[in-house]
């Protein structure tokens, strides 16, 4: 074989792998005309106006927005910059901290458990951890301090996923207790520990309520997160990975992110009036850039300890819209997706709690209670570091909001968004 055919053999080869590796990696999302979608170009310019303002005004460095309708982006911009002091652009492929926006990802390892017949979630809790099965209660006491009880029942999963297990993020009347336990917040990106272990010692500590009686927001889905390990066998990431990030294309989210990705985070921001823009330390708990980089790399927190971009999460939630499939892989029957995004909150909880929620997300059920436009049926969530999300399954519509801002913005950006996103729907 001649030396110049062998070179066009094998660069064929190449160009043959490298459209594979493209069409099954890195496909480009559908994308439509504003206007064949139901929306008005104009109107959604006043996004681009309203958040340049926000970085032209120092009140924020800069953010991701993706919108889409029927399963098209009808809009999916950067704004400002990821680094600021490096003026370093804030392009869509930038990788941002999520928190708490994690905790839907974890829930649906959990319904992808159940659905496989390994887990339900009426199961006890101690069921897959022992060390909850006789849990406590830190209850007030009239004359001040607190008395610690028996819970009167075990803790479900179903209680785990609504936030109704009682257990909090180390406050309540035992706040004393879970501090000097080092449990304070939701960030546990910088502990050179499994997070099953952070849960086992946690188990010992009071909670803030009986389970099944008031909404308390907390460690919940961490704990959820170790329930994964036992039901399936594997680490939490690697769970993650397999069963939800590569069959949906998920290929930039992380709990820490690869070195050679470590350009493509963006920096924390610390908002004060009046104050030119800070960023946020390199080192510390939840007000710091945090350890998503350096550090131990070993607790994967299923409450808040992902990393991830705005396409990568669209991606998880057109799957939810779309009844748990997504490009022919299915994650979840329509029936599951139905259950997940209807209120679980009894009368007496939501007596406690003002917004109606699901197994990992709130769920709208009064337009007039929250005071801003969307649909009945909508449900979403959103991070501590400043980002938001919702599916509209009425209107069709997906929206992904993403910044970084610790401890949060001087500006209402999530309801400036939302307001913009609803005016420019046009039919």
């Amino acid at each position: 074989m001649s030396s110049k055919l062998s070179f066009n053999i094998h660069f064929n080869l190449i160009i043959v792998v490298s459209l594979l590796f493209s069409q099954t990696q890195g496909q480009d999302l559908p994308v439509a005309k504003p206007e064949d979608l139901g929306f008005s170009s104009k109107r959604l310019e006043r996004i681009d106006d309203a958040f340049n303002g926000f970085v032209k005004d120092n009140k924020m460095a800069g953010s991701v927005i993706l919108i889409s309708r029927k399963g098209k982006i009808a809009y999916y911009k950067g704004f400002g910059y990821r680094d600021l002091e490096a003026k370093s652009t804030m392009t869509k492929d930038v990788i941002f901290r999520i928190a708490s926006q994690t905790k839907a990802i974890v829930s649906t390892g959990i319904m992808i458990l159940q659905e496989e017949g390994k887990l339900l979630i009426q199961d006890p809790l101690s069921k897959y951890l022992p060390e909850f099965k006789e849990t406590l209660v830190a209850q007030p006491k009239a004359d001040g301090g607190y008395e610690v009880v028996p819970t009167t029942r075990p803790i479900t999963l179903r209680d785990l996923l609504t936030h109704t297990a009682g257990i909090g993020y180390g406050g309540g009347p035992a706040t004393d207790q879970w501090k000097a336990a080092g449990f304070q917040g939701w960030y546990f990106a910088d502990r050179d520990e499994p997070i099953a272990e952070s849960i086992k010692r946690m188990a010992a500590l009071p909670m803030e309520a009986q389970p099944g009686s008031k909404w308390v927001y907390g460690y919940a889905t961490d704990i959820l997160g170790v329930v994964i390990e036992r039901a399936s066998g594997a680490p939490l990431d690697q769970f993650l990975k397999d069963r939800i990030f590569t069959p949906l294309g998920m290929t930039d989210t992380y709990f820490f992110l690869p070195k050679e990705k470590a350009s493509r985070l963006a920096k924390v921001y610390t908002p004060k009036e009046g104050q030119p823009l800070a960023a946020a330390p390199i080192a510390g708990t939840m007000d710091s850039q945090g350890a998503y980089i350096e550090g131990p790399r070993k607790s994967f927190s299923g409450g808040a300890g992902l990393l991830s971009t705005a396409k990568d999460y669209y991606l998880f939630l057109q799957m939810m819209a779309n009844g748990g499939e997504l490009n022919g892989k299915r994650l979840l029957s329509r029936h599951t997706v139905d259950l997940m995004t209807s209120n679980h909150l009894s009368d007496e909880v939501l007596a406690t709690h003002d917004e109606s929620f699901g197994l990992g997300f709130s769920v709208l059920r009064d337009l007039g209670q929250r005071g801003t436009p969307g649909s009945l049926g909508e449900f979403g969530w959103g991070g501590a570091y400043g980002s938001t999300y919702w599916v509209d399954p009425v209107e069709g519509m997906v929206v992904v909001y993403f910044t970084q801002l610790r401890p949060s913005s001087i500006v209402k950006d999530q309801l400036t968004l939302r307001s913009l996103v609803y005016q420019a729907l046009e039919k």
